[in-house]
C-alpha cells in the first residue's frame, strides 16, 4: 500500500509537469512569447491514477515496447473519458477538444495517442523502474 501511494504521488507530480511543459511548448504556435503552461489541481489524481500501471506493468515485462506503450495509450484514453464524463457532468472538467478534429465527445483526441504511449512508457518507468531490465525493446 506504501508503494501505490507513493507511486501515486510520483505520477500526479510527474503529469502535473509534462501537463505544464506541454501546454507551455503549445502556446508556441498561438504566438504567445510567454509560453505560460498551466494545468488544474483536479489533474492531480487523474495523472496519480497511472500508479496502477505497476501492476499492469509486471503483467507486460515481457512483451516489446509497441505493446506495452499501446496497452498504456488504451488506459490512458479510458481513464481520461471516464475522469472526463464525470468532471463533465458537474461542469469541472478542465479541458474540452470539442473543436479538435479527431475528438471524441471533446473528451480524448486520438491524434494524442503519440503523447500517451509515451507518457505511459514514462509512467511505466516510474512505477516500475527494475521491470524494464528483462523486455525486449
Amino acid at each position: 500500500m506504501y508503494e501505490l501511494r507513493q507511486n501515486f504521488i510520483k505520477c500526479g507530480l510527474v503529469g502535473w509537469c509534462m501537463e505544464v511543459l506541454f501546454t507551455g511548448l503549445h502556446s508556441i504556435a498561438r504566438h504567445d512569447p510567454k509560453m505560460m503552461g498551466q494545468t488544474s489541481i483536479l489533474m492531480f489524481p487523474i495523472y496519480g491514477a497511472a500508479a496502477f500501471f505497476g501492476p499492469i506493468s509486471r503483467l507486460l515485462k515481457k512483451r516489446r515496447i509497441w505493446a506495452r506503450g499501446t496497452v498504456y495509450t488504451c488506459c490512458i484514453f479510458a481513464a481520461e473519458y471516464v475522469s472526463g464524463s464525470l468532471l463533465k457532468k458537474r461542469k469541472m472538467c478542465p479541458w474540452d477538444y470539442s473543436d479538435a478534429r479527431f475528438n471524441i465527445n471533446g473528451l480524448i483526441r486520438l491524434d494524442y495517442a503519440p503523447l500517451w504511449f509515451t507518457a505511459g512508457l514514462i509512467f511505466e518507468k516510474l512505477v516500475a523502474p527494475d521491470d524494464r531490465s528483462g523486455g525486449h525493446s
